[in-house]
């Protein structure tokens, strides 16, 4: 017998990673590590969040709102000791459809009620269950957004000027750029990939150096100075301001708090999804553990103040969490460092980012994006097996073309559906055959060995052997290999030793079964049956004296013997 572990109580679930840092004793070596950190983390995001809210249909100062706010509070309240948050390139699409479709008002009190909903969860403990969202779903719809991402950067990529608004949906959005492209601007497209190849060459040759943030200079420097006529931060959203706005609360009303409630759990279970897919990688790099409800409920808190600053959808960044880790973070105070270098710039320096060239911010995303999608483990989905193929295309398929939330539920109602399929052919029924005794060592007792085998000695009794989860997707398949019988016999010994789980299906088909084998005179045994799978069973009617329940096989058989042998006397 195993002693089962203690269920972890309230604090052990919901304490900060920060309480239990300051617990542990932190110094000033713990505090110059973080230190660095965090300031290298801000160096990454702080192009990052502004080129991330351009892109999302909202002014570049919002993204250092959500980056500064949301990112200090999920440091600060989080389940995670490297956890870095702020805007993410995942909430593109979401963010910039709201925009269109109900405003900048909008998406602020929809960023509220996610924060709600997050919240909820958190406490309601549902963060265990975000790890069951399938690998291929992750990748197709990674991969989808990617690919969203980098055709919204396309007009800024080239300096194009469209006739009218760009469309959100893929296909219009790509014939409303196919035909602007007589505006072609090429030095625009000069700066853009300038700033693509200097990432890239950085990354390359000094992977230890801010690369983003040195593409962003270098362009706007060279913007400044050979005075381009290239569309800047200055030119059009006429800079940024110098520190947060007041904190407001959104229109609350009770008809358009319906209205965003889609949207509001599209946000919240793509955040969620997010923020702890950052968190596995964190601990994966580190070999720590995260506090998965804790985190939901910092991320919910996280996007409740970013919303009251003016702020849009906050999570955990999975590239800035790396590099966070990377840059040999101590514990949450380097991601509450990289806030407060964010919120410096903004006091300090803010008139400078006037100058930073969209095109040039265009190519960070650009980059961005083809990071996002896993080219290896799309091509090792696509070569494996062809479920998973199909749950990968039809979620990518499904996020470019129609929704992101459809693509999800879609690739994961069929994930559900090939997991049924695969396990329903891993169950097994054995038997079928008149019992013989096998010839077995002395210190081997029937019991381990189940006992008994097909043979010639009991022809009036037949041993069946079920092995596997016996659940609804085999029920039909081992039901159907029960009543293939050559003959009748006078006692049916069902071995339930090596079933793990059973279902209510599953139990009605041995309950179905029990019913034919009366109505022959047949005996029924069922030996074996653990006590979650006696429980099942009894509860669907398989009670004595219609059925017998003994510990093993042997004991059944000399059972029915016994049964037999009265019967013919």
């Amino acid at each position: 017998m195993t002693s089962q572990q203690p269920a972890p109580t309230f604090a052990e679930l919901f304490t900060p990673k920060f309480i239990t840092v300051l617990k542990e004793g932190y110094g000033l070596r713990a505090l110059r590590a973080d230190a660095v950190a965090g300031i290298t983390v801000a160096i990454v995001a702080l192009p990052l969040s502004m080129a991330i809210a351009i892109a999302s249909g909202v002014t570049p100062d919002r993204g250092l709102y959500t980056a500064i706010v949301g990112g200090l509070l999920i440091s600060l309240l989080g389940g995670t000791r490297f956890q870095i948050g702020g805007p993410a390139g995942a909430f593109i699409v979401l963010v910039a459809g709201t925009v269109a479709t109900q405003g900048v008002d909008g998406l602020v009190l929809a960023t509220l009620m996610s924060g709600v909903i997050l919240m909820a969860a958190g406490y309601l403990r549902l963060g265990t269950f975000i790890k069951y969202i399938p690998y291929p779903v992750t990748v197709g719809f990674t991969a989808g957004i990617a690919s969203i991402i980098f055709a919204s950067q396309l007009k800024d990529l080239m300096g194009l000027t469209l006739q009218a608004p760009e469309p959100g949906a893929f296909v219009p959005k790509l014939e409303a750029i196919a035909a602007a492209l007589p505006t072609f601007s090429l030095q625009a497209a000069a700066v853009a990939c300038t700033s693509v190849v200097i990432i890239l060459m950085v990354r390359r040759y000094r992977p230890l150096w801010p690369n983003l943030l040195i593409a962003v200079v270098v362009a706007a420097s060279a913007v400044a100075l050979l005075k381009l006529p290239v569309e800047t931060i200055g030119t059009r959203f006429g800079g940024i301001p110098r520190g947060l706005p007041m904190p407001r609360l959104p229109d609350l009303s009770w008809q358009r708090i319906m209205t965003l409630a889609p949207v509001a759990l599209s946000f919240a279970l793509l955040g969620s999804i997010e923020s702890l897919l950052s968190a596995v990688v964190a601990d994966s790099m580190t070999g720590r553990r995260h506090r998965s409800n804790c985190e939901l409920v910092a991320q919910g808190a996280a996007n409740i103040a970013s919303s009251l600053f003016g702020g849009f959808c906050v999570t955990g960044a999975i590239a800035r969490t790396a590099t966070n880790v990377r840059a040999g973070a101590h514990g949450p105070i380097a991601g509450m460092l990289h806030s407060l270098s964010l919120l410096l710039f903004m006091l300090l320096a803010a008139p400078l980012a006037s100058y930073i060239p969209l095109a040039a911010l265009a190519g960070v995303l650009a980059t961005v994006a083809w990071n996002m999608a896993e080219k290896n483990a799309i091509g090792t989905l696509l070569r494996g097996s062809r479920g998973d193929a199909v749950v990968l295309v039809t979620t990518f398929g499904l996020t470019i073309f129609h929704d992101l939330m459809q693509g999800i539920l879609v690739g994961f109602a069929l994930s559900a559906l090939l997991f049924v399929h695969r396990m329903s052919q891993a169950v097994q029924v054995q038997g079928a055959l008149p019992a013989q005794q096998l010839d077995l060592p002395d210190s081997v007792g029937d019991h381990e060995q189940g006992g008994y085998a097909g043979g010639p000695l009991d022809r009036d009794i037949v041993v069946y052997r079920i092995s596997g989860a016996f659940f609804f997707g085999a029920a039909a398949s081992v039901g159907a290999a029960l009543d293939r019988i050559a003959a009748q016999p006078k006692a049916h010994i069902i071995d339930f030793s090596a079933v793990s789980i059973i279902d209510s299906t599953a139990a009605i088909t041995i309950e179905g079964f029990l019913r034919r084998a009366k109505r022959h005179g047949a005996a029924v045994y069922i030996t074996g049956a653990g006590i979650a799978v006696r429980r099942e069973l009894l509860t669907h009617g398989l009670r004595e004296p219609g059925v017998s329940y003994r510990e093993s096989v042997a004991e059944a058989v000399a059972d029915a013997r016994a049964r037999i042998a009265r019967q013919t006397s």
